[in-house]
């Protein structure tokens, strides 16, 4: 199992959260399944970059961004080095420290 944590947001998981996910498993359905109702406008299919995340540990483990996810992050908000869609990354055997960005993209949430 994978060891998630994700670092305090202050409308998404004010106080952090960690949890356990099989390798394998996408990202953001890890994060959405264990209440982090983290955006993706798109459904899940890297069009939007709503569901951008930092990747702050544990990166280098993960399968480089391909380049559909590459041009996505293009138009996501605070783009850092360590940018990548939680649509796009599958969960690997390394643990994995998570920021979420203040901001999105996406003008109107569709979830609390």
């Amino acid at each position: 199992m994978t060891t998630v944590r994700v670092l305090p947001h202050p409308h998404l998981c004010p106080d952090g959260v960690h949890f356990e996910s099989a390798p394998g498993e996408s990202l953001c359905d890890a994060l959405l399944a264990h209440g982090v109702h983290l955006e993706h406008a798109c459904e899940k299919v890297a069009a939007c970059a709503t569901c951008h995340v930092y990747v702050r540990q544990g990166g280098a483990s993960l399968a480089p961004s391909a380049d559909l996810e590459e041009d996505q992050l293009d138009a996501a908000w605070a783009l850092q080095a360590d940018s990548r869609l939680a649509c796009c990354v599958r969960l690997s055997d390394t643990d994995l420290l998570i920021e979420i960005p203040k901001h999105s993209r996406n003008h109107a949430r569709e979830h609390g």
